[in-house]
């Protein structure tokens, strides 16, 4: 089971990358995002998916953890295959696939070439539901909460979605969440800050 390739890129193509590692070729189906991070020429290190079906076995491969955990788990949605995962994390960064859950905004995955209608409705209806479920139980006790302040309830609790959504734990979100000035910080700057503190 791979975790990570290190190694040399060596070719660029649409959705593909090759990196050289000790004398061998790895070809890694990427997102456009992930080839935007490459060169030719250039060491790199990328986060490995293996798909293994019996006529395949293809490797994904991400510039970083966060990219990886989205892909993850758009897979886990019913109808959603690597291919399409692909194609959605190459018109959306992981960031904007979670608030694109949060807001239930269907263009942001409908505008993704091959992405219809029928599963854009599932892939929201799909990712929020696991939201609720691991948000559900989260116990913050940080500022916001104890102040009562709305505002910062909800923010904290789209925070914690976006985080579910990008494939974090409520083991790794409460921790983190709780360090950061809910109320201070926009939605996206407080998903911003978490995913530094947790990508470390």
């Amino acid at each position: 089971m791979f975790h990570h390739i290190s190694g040399k890129v060596t070719d660029i193509e649409p959705n593909l990358v090759a990196l050289e590692c000790a004398g061998v070729g790895f070809a890694l189906n990427a997102t456009m995002n992930t080839i935007s991070h490459l060169k030719i020429g250039e060491s790199a290190v990328l986060y490995v998916y293996e798909s293994i079906r019996e006529d395949a076995f293809d490797l994904y491969g991400f510039f970083d953890k966060r990219e990886k955990r989205s892909f993850e788990m758009l897979l886990n949605v019913s109808g959603v295959g690597p291919k399409a995962a692909l194609a959605i994390l190459s018109s959306a960064t992981p960031e904007q696939l979670a608030m694109a859950v949060i807001s239930g905004d269907e263009k942001t995955l409908t505008a993704v070439p091959g992405i219809g209608k029928k599963i854009s409705q599932r892939i929201l209806l799909e990712l929020k539901d696991k939201m609720a479920k691991e948000t559900g139980n989260m116990d913050f006790g940080g500022p916001a909460i104890k102040s009562g302040v709305q505002t910062g309830v909800s923010k904290l609790s789209d925070a914690a979605s976006a985080l579910v959504v990008l494939g974090y734990t409520n083991a790794e979100i409460t921790p983190v969440l709780k360090q950061l000035d809910i109320e201070a910080l926009p939605l996206e700057e407080i998903i911003r800050q978490a995913l530094k503190k947790m990508v470390k």
